[in-house]
């Protein structure tokens, strides 16, 4: 019984070893299949990503309100108000809407001191730069008529920041190279169904149904042409010594 089992093993890992190396020569035979599908794919990709990505930038300016706690949240509402926003936008000549430009901005206390950070996003990084500083002039000038409050100041302005916030993510290209060797692959073991041509050992002993006894190697014409050369010049000189 042992013996048979380690028969049966060796049997199994030898027909393991046949397969994987079918696989490998139907791989090898068609690797431009999966290098031209992959290729293909990851174009597609990158043409994908760079075209749905749109490059955002942000930058940010600091002011200081000189108010206490309670006040401080009407303060930084107020900043985004619809009144300052309308100046904003007219000041900048700006053709989106005042709710708009309000979404672009965002507002935050700085660790619960007095300083307050607001930047603004956009998609020209001057822009960006123009819409929060604009913000910051028109909030310090226009919270004094509404709220007679004097107590901002501008801390730091705002810089062009010239590095996009969104930088183009390479998760598209990765899925679509990934996608195309997976493809190329399917498509090469595809082919090869599909090819009725007997081209391995074990399908003849499929379709016929006995065992291999031995296998005809393919010729190549120039080895054989090149051979035929040869024995033809050793029996011209074998001949001409018969002469001599």
């Amino acid at each position: 019984m042992g013996g048979e089992k380690q028969q049966n093993s060796i049997e199994n890992t030898k027909g393991k070893e046949i397969n994987l190396k079918e696989y490998y020569e139907v791989i090898k035979k068609r690797l431009w299949i999966i290098i031209l599908v992959t290729i293909l794919t990851t174009s597609a990709g990158i043409f994908y990503n760079n075209l749905n990505n749109v490059p955002l930038y942000q930058t940010s300016t600091r002011i200081i309100i000189e108010s206490d706690s309670e006040n401080m949240k009407t303060l930084m509402v107020m900043i985004k108000d619809p009144i300052i926003m309308e100046k904003v936008k007219d000041e900048l000549q700006l053709s989106g809407s005042s709710e708009g430009i309000a979404g672009q901005i965002v507002v935050e206390r700085v660790d619960e001191s007095k300083v307050v950070r607001i930047s603004a996003t956009d998609a020209d990084p001057e822009m960006a730069a123009n819409i929060v500083n604009t913000t910051a002039k028109v909030f310090k000038n226009e919270i004094v008529n509404i709220l007679d409050f004097k107590g901002v100041r501008l801390l730091s302005e705002a810089k062009v920041n010239p590095n996009p916030i969104n930088e183009a993510q390479n998760r598209t290209i990765i899925i679509a190279l990934v996608f195309g060797i997976i493809a190329g692959i399917g498509l090469v073991f595809l082919l090869d169904s599909l090819d009725g041509t007997i081209k391995r050992e074990s399908e003849v002993e499929d379709v016929l149904g006995v065992p291999v006894i031995g296998v005809i190697a393919n010729l190549n014409k120039k080895k054989l042409f090149a051979k035929k050369i040869k024995q033809a010049e050793l029996k011209l000189r074998g001949e001409t010594l018969d002469i001599q």
